[in-house]
C-alpha cells in the first residue's frame, strides 16, 4: 500500500473496469485511507472507522468487479456475499455473523498458503528424505560396520540421483498419513443461529479427545511426494501464527461486499415474504458498526472492516433502509448504465478483454483469431440493442453473444489446425442478425 496513491489505485483498476470513474475514485480514497489510519497515533487510530460505500447501478456495470480487483491490488482479504441469503434471527437461514466466519476462513487458508510457499524448499528435503526411507529402508541390527554404512550411504545417494532425474515416477510405494479432521458432525442442519460455532467447538473437542489416526496407501511416487510434502509443511509451519497473522489482516484490512442490499431494502409491513427485510437490515448493523464475532479460531472485531454495499435499487431506494443503517454507509456514488462505446472498450482494451481471452483460448488448438474494428462495433451494437430490447444484463450480454458467436468455430477448432479466422461485421451480422430481429428468439439465446 505504500506506493498505492489513490491516483494508481485508479490507474490499476483502469486496466480491468472501463468507466465508472466515480466508483473508482471513491474506493481508492477507501483504501489509502486505511493506510493512513495504520500511521496514526495509537489512541486516535481506534477512532477512525472506515469509510463504508453504497454502489447504485443495473447489474452487469462493474459493481463486483471494482470490489474484486481492489481486494486483489491490497492483498486484503475478501469476500462477497448477498444480503438476500440472510435471515432475520429466528428464521431459518443463515446469520449474518457466517460472513465474518467465511472471511477469517479465507484469510487462515491465504496465511496458510502463503507460509507453505516460504518453507517448501525445507518441506520437499524432507519428502525427499522419507520416500528414500520407503524406497531403501536403513538398516537395522548390530553389527554392521563402517564398509557396510558406507555402501548403504553409497546406495542410498544413487537412489536419489534417479528420483531427482524422474527414473522412479511411476514406482508404487507405501505410505502413511495422518488422516485430517473427524467425520461430518451436522447438527439440525447446521442452519439455526448459533449452532455453526457449537459445530466448530464439538470438532475441536473431540479432536483434542481422540488420538491421531494415521492411513496406509499405496501410491505412485510423484502422488507419494505430493502427500509427504504437504505432511512435512503442515510439521514446519506454525499454527497458532497462522491464526494471529490472519485474524489481524481480517481486522485491520478485511472487505466485505454485501451485494443486493436493495433486496433488504424496505419497511412497508411485517407481513407476507417482506416480514424479514428489517430484521436482516438490524441484524446487519452491529456488524456495520463494529461487534466482536466468535469464530472457530477466536474472536474478530469488525471495527475496521470496510464494507462496500451494492444494489440496483430499482424499486427500493437507499433511503429505504433504515436509518442507522444508512448512517453507516456514508458513501453513495452511482454507476451509470453501458454504452455502445463502453462495450466498445470493454471488448479492446482491458488486459482480460473478452476477444484476447477467446483468441488465445483458440490459439491453444492452433487456429489463429482475429476481429476486425468493424467486427467489434457491430458486437457491441448487438449487446446494447438486445439490453434495450430484453434484460439489461450490462456487460455480460458479451459473454452470450460472443459464445453464439464463436460457437462454430470452437466446436471445429481442433480439426483447423493452422487456419487464420479473421471475424468481419458482415461475417457477425450474418450470424446474430436473425436472432436479434426476433425477439422472442433473442431472449432465450442471448
Amino acid at each position: 500500500m505504500d506506493r498505492l496513491t489513490p491516483r494508481q489505485i485508479v490507474a490499476e483498476l483502469d486496466k480491468f473496469i472501463i468507466g465508472q470513474g466515480q466508483a473508482k475514485r471513491a474506493v481508492a480514497i477507501a483504501l489509502r485511507n486505511r493506510w493512513r489510519r495504520q500511521r496514526l497515533p495509537e489512541g486516535l487510530r481506534d477512532e477512525v472507522a472506515p469509510k463504508n460505500i453504497i454502489m447504485i447501478g443495473p447489474t452487469g456495470v462493474g459493481k463486483t468487479e471494482i470490489a474484486r480487483r481492489l481486494a486483489r491490488l491490497a492483498e486484503a482479504p475478501f469476500i462477497k456475499v448477498e444480503a438476500s441469503k440472510y435471515t432475520e434471527v429466528g428464521y431459518v437461514g443463515r446469520d449474518v455473523e457466517s460472513m465474518i466466519r467465511d472471511l477469517v476462513e479465507l484469510a487462515v487458508n491465504a496465511v496458510r498458503g502463503e507460509k507453505t510457499r516460504q518453507v517448501e524448499a525445507r518441506a520437499k528435503e524432507l519428502a525427499e528424505e522419507r520416500l528414500l526411507d520407503l524406497l531403501l529402508p536403513p538398516a537395522r541390527g548390530f553389527g554392521h560396520g563402517a564398509a557396510e554404512a558406507g555402501t548403504a550411504q553409497e546406495t542410498r545417494e544413487k537412489l536419489r540421483q534417479r528420483l531427482r532425474e524422474g527414473a522412479l515416477e511411476d514406482r508404487v510405494v507405501e505410505v502413511e498419513i495422518a488422516q485430517k479432521g473427524l467425520p461430518m458432525i451436522d447438527l439440525m442442519g447446521g442452519q439455526a443461529h448459533g449452532l455453526e460455532e457449537m459445530q466448530e467447538n464439538l470438532k475441536e473437542m473431540l479432536g483434542n479427545i481422540l488420538p491421531p489416526r494415521t492411513k496406509r496407501r499405496k501410491v505412485k511416487i510423484h502422488e507419494a511426494r505430493r502427500l509427504l510434502t504437504q505432511e512435512e509443511a503442515e510439521r514446519l509451519i506454525e499454527k497458532d501464527e497462522i491464526v494471529g497473522e490472519a485474524i489481524a489482516r481480517v481486522e485491520n484490512s478485511g472487505i466485505v461486499f454485501l451485494d443486493e442490499l436493495d433486496k433488504v431494502a424496505g419497511r412497508e409491513g411485517t407481513h407476507g415474504p417482506d416480514v424479514s427485510r428489517e430484521g436482516v437490515q438490524r441484524d446487519l448493523l452491529p456488524i456495520v458498526e463494529g461487534s466482536t464475532v466468535s469464530t472457530k479460531y477466536g474472536l474478530v472485531r469488525t471495527d475496521h472492516i470496510l464494507f462496500i454495499a451494492a444494489g440496483a435499487f430499482h424499486v427500493a431506494k437507499p433511503a429505504d433502509l433504515i436509518p442507522e443503517l444508512q448512517g453507516r454507509f456514508p458513501l453513495r456514488v452511482e454507476l451509470h448504465s453501458l454504452t455502445k462505446a463502453d462495450f466498445v472498450r470493454i471488448l479492446t482494451e482491458p488486459e482480460n478483454a473478452l476477444t484476447k481471452q477467446y483468441s488465445a483460448l483458440l490459439a491453444t488448438e492452433e487456429v489463429e483469431l482475429s476481429f476486425t474494428p468493424g467486427a467489434v462495433e457491430e458486437i457491441a451494437a448487438i449487446a446494447t440493442t438486445v439490453n434495450q430490447s430484453t434484460e439489461n444484463i450490462g456487460a455480460r450480454r458479451l459473454y452470450t453473444i460472443l459464445e453464439r458467436l464463436l460457437e462454430e468455430i470452437s466446436f471445429e477448432a481442433p480439426h483447423m489446425h493452422g487456419v487464420r479466422v479473421e471475424l468481419t461485421a458482415e461475417e457477425v451480422h450474418k450470424r446474430l442478425a436473425d436472432i436479434v430481429k426476433d425477439q422472442d428468439l433473442s431472449r432465450y439465446i442471448l
